[in-house]
């Protein structure tokens, strides 16, 4: 006996798990550009602010 809602939950809860789903993706996403861009920056001004060595 195969069904099509594994979760036996009606279609407002599943959408419901969809939109947090797709929210968790995306709050995901941001944090790893934010950790990115916030490398970036810190590594960039790194060397601007150094003298070279040698």
């Amino acid at each position: 006996m195969t069904s099509s809602d594994p979760f036996n939950e009606g279609p407002e809860a599943a959408a419901a798990r969809r939109r947090r789903n797709v929210f968790l993706a995306l709050a995901l996403v941001a944090f790893v550009v934010i950790v990115f861009v916030v490398t970036l920056v810190h590594l960039g001004g790194a060397g601007v602010s150094r003298p070279p060595v040698g």
